[in-house]
Order: C-alpha cells, then structure tokens, then sequence
C-alpha cells in the first residue's frame, strides 16, 4: 500500500494508513535567545509550531528531538523544556532525544526534555553550570576622549555598564543571581536523570563538558548513537522519521533575516555574532 503523505494521514480511516510506525523528529539547532538579523536562535516561539506539529499526529511511536547547541538563554531553554514535556504527557508519546556535535548548557537543558538521551560517539554534552560573558569599554572610550552621559533612578539601574569601570558590588550580585539559576538546573538535572547520575556533585555540576562515552559513564546521557540507528533497532526497519518543520520561520529566519542584515548592520549585532562564534568556538567547534 502507498504511504500517504504526513499532511493527510490523521484525515484517513485507520484501514488506510501505512502499517509503519511513525516518529516526528523536530531540530534544534543554534544558540538559544532572542533571533537578531545575523542570528536565527532557538526559542520557543520559534521552535512552538514544530512541536506542536510533531505530539499532533495520533498514531505516533514517539517523537525525537536533535539538539545541537552550545547554550544561550535559560530561559528559553526552560520553557522549551517544558513545552516538550507538556506534549508528551498530554500525548503520552515518548521522546528521546538525540545530541549532535556539542549539547551543552541550554543545550543539555532541551535534552532533558527526552525520555531517553543519545549522543554520537564524538559528541560534547554537559556544561551544567552559568556564565554570564561582556566586554568592558570605559578604558577605550577614555582614549578616544568621549564623554558618556547616563542619568537614571535608582542606585543599581546601571549595573555593570560595560561603559564604566567594573564595581565589585555589581559583580557579588551577578554571582548571586548565577549561583540561584545554577541550583535550579541542578534540580532539573536531579529531577530528570535521578539514580541514572552518578559521581559526584563536584564532577557533575562543575560546569565542565564531556565526550559521548564519559557523559555515559556518567549518566548523563542513555546511550551511543544517531537517530536513524537507535529508532530502527527500537521500532523496526520500516520506521519512518519525517523532519517537522515551520515553514515560515525558515523563511522568515533564513530569507527576511538576511535582507534586513544587508541594508542595516548595528554594531550591537556585530558584538552579538562574535559571541555567539565564541560560544561555538569554546567547544572547538
């Protein structure tokens, strides 16, 4: 019997469906925060109709998730997370998600989204730790002779200004606020894996990153493996693995997004770029 199109396969009896199991996969790939002209990031509402897509069909085996990300914004990795989950016990679909070159920071938060986690053997995954990255300026804008003129109220409004010097105050703060977001994904981590973790908490929380083979040795991950390998060996050879995509986000990201960097580049956008090539490059990547 011809497979129907996906589109049209929740429209027709069940007699006339394709006896194959079925398995949406939805990728997540890039820094995650908000989108700018030179950068497509993952953020929920980038990523919410995919999903939404992928738990929408009834007949589903279950629904699979590539990451490939360095990290970014907490966030949205959070929210993600939860969105994913929402599905997937609203549908009661299991979701096992997949790690690609590097899964780390946010990016390890969208796969504990997943039942069950997979990382190719040469995968970097981890980095369950905070950081906050900038530049200061004051010393450059000293040189050049400008004057920078800010008026605000309250004491603390212009915490850390990357235009003035650096108080230890403003950075006993940060600190605070990172150790905070830290214990929350501790207990995400915590919630997610359970008695799957082992070693210590100084090991595990440390914020270093980790091959496929350690991130097991861990319980970081599930397993060794790549989609097509691992939902084969689950489902069977006739598995089908349709990539969900938004459509117009594609356009919008990969079309708009490049007409608009070409008419206007703000300097903003420039700084944003390079931090995102380091957040890549970090990992050698």
């Amino acid at each position: 019997m011809v497979s129907a199109p996906l589109f049209l396969r929740r429209f027709l009896p069940a007699r006339f469906r394709a006896r194959q199991p079925l398995v949406p996969v939805v990728r997540l790939q890039g820094t995650i925060g908000m989108p700018m002209p030179l950068r497509s990031n993952i953020t929920l509402e980038s990523v919410a109709r995919s999903l939404e897509t992928a738990f929408g069909f009834g007949d589903v085996a279950a629904v699979a998730v590539i990451v490939n990300s360095p990290g970014g914004s907490p966030v949205q990795s959070h929210l993600i997370m939860q969105r994913v989950r929402a599905l997937a016990d609203e549908k009661e679909v299991p979701v096992f998600a997949f790690a690609e070159d590097i899964a780390a920071s946010g990016g390890y938060m969208l796969l504990l989204a997943a039942d069950e986690i997979f990382a190719d053997s040469f995968s970097l995954v981890g980095s369950i730790g905070v950081v906050s990255a900038g530049f200061g300026f004051d010393r450059l804008i000293e040189r050049l002779g400008i004057e920078r003129r800010v008026y605000t109220a309250g004491d603390r409004k212009m915490i850390l200004d990357p235009f003035r010097p650096e108080r230890p105050e403003d950075v006993a703060r940060l600190k605070d606020i990172q150790a905070e977001i830290h214990r929350k994904f501790i207990a995400i981590v915590r919630e997610r894996r359970g008695a799957r973790l082992h070693g210590s908490d100084d090991e595990l929380f440390s914020g270093a990153f980790w091959s496929a083979q350690e991130a097991l040795d861990l319980g970081i991950i599930d397993g060794i493996g790549d989609l097509r390998s691992v939902m084969r060996q689950r489902f069977g050879d006739n598995v089908r693995l349709p990539l969900v995509a938004d459509r117009r986000s594609l356009f919008s990201r990969g079309l708009l997004g490049r007409s608009e960097a070409s008419a206007f580049v703000d300097p903003a956008e420039v700084v944003a770029a390079l931090e995102e090539r380091a957040r890549w490059g970090r990992f050698g990547l």
